[in-house]
């Protein structure tokens, strides 16, 4: 490890102490626990889920059936729901398509839905190196690469898997070369999302999913100087390559929903699943356990059309980790 190398991990380390010692502990949402449920989403009493203004209402086990009653305390709900069928009615998105489904988080939509009722294809850059390291059914993964891919070939592919839906879970790597991460960040996080959004656009794609982070926006509500803003965004400039993206989803005229989760963590949940408006969380964790169950019910819940949805886990306690950073 290098000078450089060894200076960038002590600043994000003492970025990180300081994060921890500020964030607040968040209040408390009922959500599942357990796989091989359905959900229903609950409103809030004090915000408009209807709402398509410029500041929509932002509300990543099985696909849905929407149903919306009664208030929480604050922000949205995912609830249990044994009872609501997966495609109890026509139209609703079948056929989807992973991109970045080799992911920590990309992984785990592609395995659930392969255990549900949904056609599925997982785009990755390798399709060899993912046979082995996934556990696909046969012949359900296509190379995808936003990088190398133009946005032809990337409609192509989105085509020729007849993609209804299509679940963005592609970012950058930072460990593999810390010298290039703003490059890379670039590439993959802004220009690379922009030609999928442009390939769903002429491949006929109905409904995107984008995962995203909180904070993204986080210059426009001040917090640029908060610890989450600096710590995040130290690493490629990620926050600012994924706002350039986002907005172009939101102005694309594409059904989108943006999951914006917390600090992601690669064990289960310990806490509840909360979900919050646009640009209302600075902190917290989420398992990317629950941020595939979010994104797999987006696809098929009318009440997440056109909307930001921003997601943490309350446990009872500080957070532990902070965008994949573990304390």
């Amino acid at each position: 490890m290098n000078i450089i190398e060894t200076f960038i991990i002590k600043i994000t380390m003492k970025f990180t102490t300081l994060f921890l010692a500020l964030a607040p502990t968040v209040s408390g949402f009922v959500a599942p626990q357990t796989s091989g449920r359905t959900f229903t989403l609950q409103a809030t009493a004090d915000e408009n889920v209807n709402d398509t203004s410029s500041s929509p209402l932002s509300t990543r086990r099985d696909a849905f059936k929407t149903a919306f009653s009664g208030a929480a305390l604050a922000g949205l709900t995912f609830l249990p729901s044994l009872s609501s069928p997966a495609f109890a009615e026509e139209g609703e998105i079948k056929n989807v398509v992973v991109a970045g489904a080799t992911g920590q988080t990309g992984s785990r939509i592609f395995e659930r839905l392969n255990a549900q009722s949904f056609i599925t294809t997982g785009g990755v850059r390798n399709v060899a190196k993912a046979t082995k390291s996934l556990k696909p059914k046969k012949d359900n993964l296509s190379r995808l690469d936003v990088v190398e891919d133009s946005v032809d070939t990337l409609a192509n592919t989105l085509s020729g898997a007849g993609a209804e839906g299509l679940i963005i879970a592609v970012g950058f790597n930072p460990g593999k070369n810390l010298l290039r991460m703003s490059t890379a960040c670039h590439e993959v996080d802004n220009v690379g999302t922009i030609k999928l959004i442009d390939a769903a656009k002429k491949a006929g794609v109905k409904k995107v999913v984008l995962v995203s982070s909180i904070l993204t926006n986080g210059r426009e509500w001040g917090q640029e100087e908060s610890p989450g803003f600096v710590i995040t965004n130290v690493f490629g400039n990620s926050l600012d390559e994924k706002i350039i993206a986002e907005k172009y989803l939101r102005s694309s005229g594409l059904d989108y929903t943006i999951v914006r989760p917390g600090g992601l963590k690669g064990t289960a949940p310990t806490g509840q699943l909360a979900v919050y408006g646009e640009d209302k969380l600075n902190s917290g964790e989420i398992s990317r356990d629950l941020v595939a169950d979010v994104c797999v019910a987006a696809l098929n819940d009318a009440k997440t059309t056109n909307k930001v949805l921003e997601i943490i886990e309350d446990d009872g306690k500080p957070p532990q980790v902070f965008n994949g950073i573990v304390m």
